[in-house]
């Protein structure tokens, strides 16, 4: 019995470790070509075609895999970047700084998901960043510290919204990728009301 148990934790070990090849080469190929197939993903991860689809029963349910894993790395950077701030502003502040810093990794992902993954979808996986960035502007809002026409809730989709504009900026060569995330952060910042001097001056302070 002991042989068998053991027989079965080395196929689920080898299981583990094929799925997890799969998705960093669909990563990987997936970034290099957006059209890439399961085909070539197969290939490229040294496995039969029938291999990926044991793992993941569609192309879109691979990319909705690899979604759900950016998103989980988004909002690890961010709850790090939330234990370090002092006041509402700073906390809007390094929360982009450190989000895009994952963002950017991923950013030609996130724009093939947007066609392939369901807005719906996208949105429902955002849902405990956008709550947590919700309970930042809606503290913000009621010491004064941003001004804002918008509730909180709204103002938290503008936020989730201007970060997916600047990725696409990058995208489309209209943005350097190393100037962005300071950029998003001083944009969320005024687009909470913060002067942009102010912005300007603790997104420097905060990037040094």
């Amino acid at each position: 019995m002991a042989a068998m148990t053991t027989g079965n934790t080395g196929a689920g070990s080898r299981a583990d470790a094929n799925r997890r090849r799969i998705l960093d080469v669909a990563l990987a190929e997936l970034l290099r070509d957006p059209d890439a197939s399961m085909d070539q993903i197969a290939r490229a991860a040294g496995v039969v075609r029938r291999t990926v689809y044991g793992h993941f029963p569609s192309r879109e349910a691979l990319i909705g895999t690899l979604v759900d894993e950016a998103v989980e790395a988004l909002a690890a950077a961010d709850a790090e970047a939330r234990r370090e701030t002092a006041g509402p502003a700073e906390a809007v502040a390094r929360s982009v700084l450190a989000v895009w810093e994952i963002a950017d990794r991923y950013r030609l992902l996130v724009g093939l998901a947007q066609r392939t993954v369901t807005v719906q979808g996208i949105r429902d996986r955002l849902a405990p960043l956008r709550e947590n960035k919700t309970a930042v502007l809606r503290r913000g809002l009621d010491e004064g510290v941003f001004s804002s026409p918008l509730p909180a809730p709204a103002l938290a989709y503008v936020h989730e919204q201007l970060l997916f504009a600047v990725m696409e900026a990058v995208n489309d060569g209209l943005l350097d990728a190393k100037e962005a995330g300071r950029s998003a952060a001083v944009s969320a910042l005024t687009a909470a009301g913060v002067p942009a001097s102010k912005a300007t001056e603790l997104v420097a302070e905060l990037s040094e």
